[in-house]
């Protein structure tokens, strides 16, 4: 019990460098401007977003801030409501790579989230962003008292999840084919 305190007070040390903005209700607007922009919300009614405003922190990074580091823990997702980032990850050799940008509506550190363990890459804003962030506490938090909302959340995660999946093993494929790998 102590170790998990513990984690959950690194997680917001580790938020801590950033500015706050507040809490994801007072952007609640903000968040539903990104329905038509983000598959995310796709599905999402406005009393949905204003719920899960209500469980969200935000928080402010200024360009060239790394938001997550590739092998750091974190439970936590995040939702970029404006500004961009980049996603680098490191080859065998240790050599950084960029993967791709996400904009406004996207979301990063699901995986982590979901299964606790170490970030994948690292995400760095490219220009002043401000972000919502959903730890796994506040998720399960959802489930319970919103069983709808949070079955929702759970199959639009596990959907972009699983189109992810496709698309790298799709490109897999294809640099097999190539003789690549």
């Amino acid at each position: 019990m102590a170790q998990a305190g513990n984690e959950a007070e690194g997680v917001q040390g580790y938020l801590q460098h950033f500015e706050r903005v507040g809490k994801g209700t007072a952007i609640t607007d903000e968040i539903f401007g990104l329905v038509g922009k983000s598959p995310f919300f796709a599905e999402f009614s406005r009393e949905d977003i204003s719920v899960l405003a209500g469980y969200m922190d935000v928080f402010r990074a200024q360009p060239g801030e790394t938001i997550i580091r590739e092998n750091d823990g974190g439970d936590f997702m995040l939702l970029i409501i404006e500004g961009a980032v980049d996603i680098f990850k490191r080859n065998m050799r240790g050599e950084q790579h960029h993967m791709t940008s996400v904009d406004p509506g996207m979301t990063l550190g699901e995986m982590s989230m979901i299964d606790g363990e170490p970030r994948f890459a690292t995400c760095v804003a490219t220009e002043p962003t401000v972000f919502a962030v959903l730890h796994r506490d506040d998720m399960a938090k959802i489930i319970l008292d919103h069983p709808s909302l949070g079955s929702k959340i759970l199959v639009k995660l596990v959907s972009m999840l699983s189109a992810r999946l496709r698309q790298t093993s799709a490109k897999l494929l294809q640099y097999m084919e190539r003789g690549v790998v």
